[in-house]
């Protein structure tokens, strides 16, 4: 839903009847994950997508008979055997979808208003929907908020509701979209609920230290991949906006103390990443020696073999631990044989990607792996683990 908070928003606004069609969950082989969603208006008019066009025909289908009957359904899609063309799924998957009427006087309509209202003004929520249960529940829906107030209600009663506000705060915080098992939630409800948790959290950050060429060409890629990227030196000449277009901010700044100013400002979390790009050690060891302590995504260092071995001798000096030295990326970047600055923020980009996912960063061509890897109700944690060094002397 996430995906198409604006276009709904402004329905909202016009008063516009639709049902919603969201991926719920997602197995095998498929093109979006949990959160993607399709609206359908009593016009049969359609915004965003589910499958990249697999199964659009269908869902379009459902949403209409769903503004007809009134009721809420999870519906599955899969692969063909017999035809890969009829509906389902060609590349192999299952995708179970959620779809729902929002109509005037439905339930989840001023629910799904209030989530829209706050994306709009920039803040943090979490829409969360009923998808197994009581068939009376089905569709209900809670907005809430990071301080764990909210708005709607999931048919229970009230104590449910503050219990499962504070099961999908976890969510919120977190950053996570996926599913939530409530159980019987203490007894409050007779059967067990499923929730659909589509947070509505900040841009994860991208901390760019050393305001270098490489470090413009990093700041687009980042922008261009959702981070709110930020640039910072301690020399004001080189850390000026002009030079860095792409990043949302840039910061005059000895490094160290705007990471500690950061984090004690709580700005940061699981999911940002630092790339410490100034090759000068009485830059790098203050700053690496308090990022490798905080619970950071990735932070990764650049330089050479020579430079990083000199480097982690300083940070051993300065105290840190084996595994903390395991969790900093040097040098920087997957092994793409890169050579001028933008091919370096792109040999960068692709690691932040893999260790978001814990992927193995192999060919395609030549991996067993599955190649959409989404498991929703997993934390939300990036791989900490130390990669092989590659061969060779370049940083990136």
């Amino acid at each position: 839903m996430l995906d198409i908070a604006e276009e709904l928003r402004a329905w909202c606004a016009a008063r516009r009847e639709f049902a919603l069609a969201t991926v719920v969950s997602v197995s095998g082989s498929a093109p979006r994950g949990p959160g993607a969603s399709l609206a359908v208006d009593d016009r049969g008019t359609a915004l965003g997508s589910i499958s990249g066009g697999c199964v659009e025909s269908a869902v379009h289908e459902l949403c209409l008979a769903a503004l007809a009957s009134g009721e809420t359904g999870v519906h599955r899609f899969g692969y063909s055997d017999d035809d890969a063309f009829a509906i389902g799924l060609t590349c192999g998957g299952v995708l179970d979808v959620l779809v729902t009427p929002v109509r005037s006087l439905d339930p989840v309509r001023p629910v799904l208003g209030a989530v829209l209202d706050t994306t709009a003004l920039g803040g943090r929520a979490a829409l969360a929907r009923v998808v197994s249960g009581p068939p009376a529940q089905h569709g209900r829906a809670l907005a809430v908020r990071p301080d764990g107030s909210y708005e709607g209600g999931l048919g229970g009663g009230a104590a449910l509701d503050r219990a499962a506000a504070g099961r999908v705060r976890d969510l919120l915080l977190a950053g996570r979209t996926g599913t939530a098992d409530l159980g019987t939630a203490g007894g409050l409800c007779g059967d067990p609920l499923t929730l659909l948790v589509e947070s509505v959290a900040e841009p994860p950050r991208l901390l760019v230290y050393g305001a270098i060429d490489f470090a413009s060409a990093l700041a687009r890629i980042g922008a261009f991949l959702g981070h709110r990227v930020t640039v910072c030196d301690a020399r004001p000449v080189f850390a000026t906006p002009a030079r860095f277009p792409g990043a949302d901010e840039v910061v005059v700044d000895w490094p160290h103390r705007h990471l500690a100013a950061e984090w004690e400002a709580g700005r940061l979390d699981a999911r940002t990443a630092v790339c410490v790009l100034t090759h000068d050690a009485k830059f790098d060891v203050p700053l690496l020696a308090l990022a490798l302590r905080l619970p950071l995504g990735y932070v990764g260092a650049m330089g050479s073999r020579r430079t990083h071995a000199d480097r982690t001798a300083r940070l051993r000096a300065e105290g840190l631990t084996r595994a903390e030295l395991a969790r900093l990326r040097s040098p920087i970047g997957l092994d793409l044989g890169a050579g001028t600055p933008e091919e370096t923020a792109l040999a960068i980009a692709a690691e932040l990607t893999a260790v978001r996912h814990a992927a193995p960063a192999t060919p395609l061509t030549v991996g067993r792996n599955p190649i959409h890897r989404r498991q929703p109700d997993r934390p939300l944690t990036w791989s900490t683990t130390a990669r092989n060094p590659a061969e060779g002397e370049k940083s990136m």
